[in-house]
């Protein structure tokens, strides 16, 4: 059964969204007018990686992972998703098939917009553009942040960032403190560039040494200024 918090208009949407908050209040009405939401059940496929790119997705609620297919053919995760991100600019602006493929870890609604609605906006608001370009330079910087610490981090490190990216992905449950998702052993090796088994063993490690509590597939965070300093993070 679907949810029945459907998605509002752009111009009375609560999410935080840089790109879109660029927009005048009359912009977003008629971005409205165009847009189409769609549910996808836990598990579903929003986009293929290949597929050819035709719409600009934005995650009203739910989360999505993002994979691609490496030359092994196992998936690795690319990044994760939640309410207020968008998925697919890259495809479109590149004007490339999507480059991952992209699956809803839980119950989630998309707004879908059209790839000419999408460069129509683009095209009368400077503003947008700029928010635009600032993402691109995020999503670079991130890459080679992932680069050096693949080959310079210590496998606890790595999980330990990972842990943190999932807590500002999707943040914690109203106790403050367990993450508010419910991921494998093997997604967050798949974060941390590591294996099953290591992730399992550091997991075990953290937790022996009160940084973090493990409840099946919930992870409590329970002192995170020392998950920080085991991620060896620098700005």
């Amino acid at each position: 059964m679907k949810p029945i918090d459907l998605p509002p208009h752009c111009d009375n949407c609560t999410n935080n969204n840089d790109i879109f908050c660029a927009l005048s209040q009359g912009e977003k009405r008629m971005l409205s007018i165009d847009k189409n939401e769609n549910f996808f059940k836990k598990g579903s496929i929003i986009f293929s990686e290949g597929e050819h790119a035709n719409n600009l997705y934005c995650v009203y609620k739910g989360k999505i992972k993002l994979t691609k297919l490496g030359k092994d053919g196992k998936e690795q995760i690319v990044r994760f998703a939640s309410s207020g991100n968008i998925l697919g600019y890259r495809s479109l602006l590149g004007n490339t098939p999507y480059q991952a493929k992209a699956i809803a870890l839980d119950d989630s609604y998309i707004c879908v917009l059209s790839k000419e609605r999408f460069f129509s906006i683009i095209e009368k608001n400077p503003m947008m553009s700029l928010k635009i370009i600032q993402l691109l330079t995020e999503d670079l910087k991130s890459a080679e942040q992932h680069l050096i610490d693949i080959t310079q981090k210590t496998v606890k490190e790595r999980v330990a960032e990972a842990l943190l990216i999932l807590k500002n992905t999707f943040g914690f449950l109203m106790d403050g403190e367990t993450l508010n998702v419910k991921i494998s052993r093997a997604d967050i090796a798949d974060m941390a560039g590591t294996t099953t088994e290591s992730t399992i063993r550091t997991l075990a490690l953290l937790h022996e040494e009160k940084i973090i509590q493990l409840n099946g597939k919930s992870i409590i965070i329970t002192n995170i200024n020392k998950l920080i300093n085991c991620a060896a993070i620098c700005d």
